[in-house]
């Protein structure tokens, strides 16, 4: 299903004057398949379970990397997000945030990659991000997060049914932990109504009229 979306996504992404880069040469979906093969290949066993790689780097021949220039960044996030489907699916986790990055190398022939993944932890040894609806993405670190209407809150939202410090995010041994600060309309963790409660890999939290996605990644 990960490198299906994957493909899917990037069928639109290279739509109109972008398809020609792929042509001939390296295809994204290349690079992908070889990414999640290299997540399996290096992922380890720690306290929690397993843990996968969250550093990937990918190097490319001068090539391949021209053309992939004008839309790099899109790439690698695409690339990133296909990870964390795979992580998902396979019941790893990560120990720090997910990212991706793009190297050109110049011993590296037109339609060849080379994929290195690590494992690079995070504050605390944990990962987490809320995924805006509209596709933005907040990472959690080591800090409390807040989430509301005021323009201090870390996540600020445009939502009159929101109260103005609405609830955080705080960081535990375990993960990251929401809490509801009193709000006037309450805080829900896929429909339910909650005062404090651990967040899992995927929690849909509903805030006022608006829904974020919880990500261990």
């Amino acid at each position: 299903m990960g490198l299906q979306g994957f493909e899917r996504r990037l069928e639109r992404l290279v739509e109109g004057a972008f398809s020609k880069a792929f042509r001939s040469g390296l295809q994204p979906i290349e690079i992908g398949r070889k990414m999640v093969r290299e997540l399996d290949a290096r992922r380890t066993i720690g306290l929690r379970g397993t843990v996968a790689p969250n550093h990937i780097e990918v190097s490319l021949s001068p090539a391949d990397f021209e053309g992939f220039a004008s839309f790099a960044e899109a790439l690698a996030r695409e690339l990133a997000d296909l990870a964390r489907e795979h992580a998902r699916e396979e019941g790893y986790h990560f120990i720090g945030p997910v990212t991706v990055e793009l190297f050109v190398d110049d011993d590296r022939r037109r339609g060849d990659c080379a994929i290195r993944a690590t494992i690079r932890e995070g504050a605390g040894g944990r990962a987490g991000a809320l995924v805006l609806a509209d596709g933005r993405r907040v990472v959690l670190g080591d800090a409390v997060a807040t989430i509301g209407r005021l323009a201090t809150c870390t996540v600020v939202l445009g939502d009159s049914q929101a109260s103005r410090v609405h609830a955080e995010i705080r960081p535990d041994a375990d993960g990251y932990v929401l809490v509801d600060l009193g709000s006037t309309n309450g805080t829900m963790v896929n429909e339910a109504l909650v005062r404090e409660q651990p967040l899992k890999d995927g929690d849909q939290i509903r805030v006022g009229s608006t829904v974020l996605r919880f990500e261990a990644s």
